[in-house]
């Protein structure tokens, strides 16, 4: 008898090139990108000293993703997601370079108001392509770890990013911390060009078409897992989105820190998304998805509450790694299971769909969110927010999410 070839054992990720270089070069931006979350708000605060300005920035953002979501899943979905990438890295890093070219003459808060929304564009296209193409570097199997192993290198990134552009924003100021965010940006795109991917990418796209978008909504729709997550983290971040701006605000007014013990406070928190990008593909093959997202989400939830009545700089770091850790953690894992059961010709798009929808309140839910803390306390929002969490994650026992394995 003749005996039938085996299936080639998938190469190990740490020896996947391809992979190894992406890993590098967005761990890098992502260790920019911290630093800008450490500074953006500061430039806003120091600039006008209200914490409602801040999460009215935060919501630019977020509307600058949702107004990306009508397309870019139809445009990644059709063009060489590789180039898009790079073309979307090089814009944002000249774009977040004018921020402190023009800080050097004075503070111009208008101007925040017009990049931070185009670069939300920019990565959303950017991060739905970057989802699209993890299927493209590694073997099926991988997914998980390797969303998994991108996730720890980021936090890990993020973590030192944080810390330095605290000791940036204290030492030189805030503009500096962007100056290198924006550098960062072209250090990611230059890896990107040196990334092959698997197959052809965008071989089997369907024309470009105004219903691509809604060609993602369908198959949302008619996924009982993935159209009762959609609708689960609509809610949640609708009163979640603003946390950010709401500790960042809660060590510098309520607990009188620095522009450095912020950016300390937010590095020493993320080692929890580290920690959740090291753990999430063992406790997902052991837990299943439905116990990993219900108890990610819940213990989310429980840690925004302990946010707001943390009454010294510790406290509030620690609770707020048990955030990033829950929502890493539940984040990654509600990705991976995109990525396996959504083809690939529709993966642009689902995902694209995914964030837009969810995405869709919460520029308002942000806006509310800071604009509620400046008028009450920063413990009394914390606490409801934190409440919608853990009834959104118990609703999940009511939906097919409690039978997905």
């Amino acid at each position: 008898m003749t005996a039938v070839a085996s299936e080639p054992a998938p190469v190990a990720l740490r020896r996947n090139r391809n992979f190894a270089i992406f890993w590098g070069g967005q761990s890098l931006s992502a260790g920019g990108d911290a630093m800008s979350l450490v500074a953006l708000p500061l430039l806003v605060l120091h600039a006008t000293g209200s914490v409602a300005q801040m999460g009215l920035l935060t919501g630019s953002s977020t509307l600058g993703y949702v107004v990306a979501g009508g397309f870019a899943g139809m445009v990644v979905d059709r063009v060489d997601r590789r180039r898009l990438m790079i073309g979307c890295d090089s814009a944002r890093a000249v774009l977040f370079a004018l921020i402190p070219l023009t800080w050097l003459a004075a503070p111009q808060v208008w101007l925040l108001y017009l990049i931070v929304p185009v670069g939300a564009v920019l990565g959303m296209t950017f991060q739905v392509s970057y989802v699209t193409v993890i299927p493209r570097l590694v073997d099926p199997a991988q997914i998980t770890a390797a969303n998994g192993a991108l996730q720890s290198g980021f936090a890990s990134a993020g973590v030192g990013g944080m810390a330095l552009g605290g000791i940036l924003c204290g030492v030189l100021g805030p503009p500096a911390a962007v100056a290198i965010d924006a550098a960062t940006f072209a250090v990611s795109a230059a890896g990107i060009v040196a990334v092959r991917f698997t197959r052809s990418e965008s071989a089997d796209a369907p024309p470009p078409s105004w219903s691509g978008f809604l060609a993602g909504v369908r198959f949302l729709r008619d996924n009982p897992v993935l159209r009762s997550l959609t609708v689960l983290l609509t809610i949640q971040l609708l009163f979640v989105l603003g946390i950010t701006d709401a500790v960042i605000f809660h060590v510098k007014h309520d607990l009188g820190g620095s522009d450095s013990s912020v950016g300390l406070v937010l590095a020493t928190a993320g080692l929890g998304s580290a920690v959740a990008g090291f753990t999430v593909a063992i406790a997902r093959r052991r837990l299943g998805f439905a116990a990993c997202w219900i108890g990610a989400t819940a213990t989310g939830g429980l840690a925004v509450i302990g946010i707001g009545y943390a009454h010294n700089v510790v406290a509030v770091a620690a609770f707020y790694a048990l955030y990033l850790f829950a929502i890493t953690f539940a984040g990654t894992t509600s990705m991976s299971l995109r990525q396996q059961i959504t083809p690939d010709h529709l993966l642009g798009r689902v995902t694209s769909a995914f964030w837009t929808i969810h995405y869709a309140a919460s520029p308002l839910g942000a806006a509310l969110l800071t604009a509620a803390i400046q008028r009450h306390s920063t413990g009394s929002v914390l606490l409801v927010s934190g409440v919608v969490c853990v009834v959104v994650a118990l609703a999940g026992y009511l939906t097919p999410i409690a039978h997905q394995k």
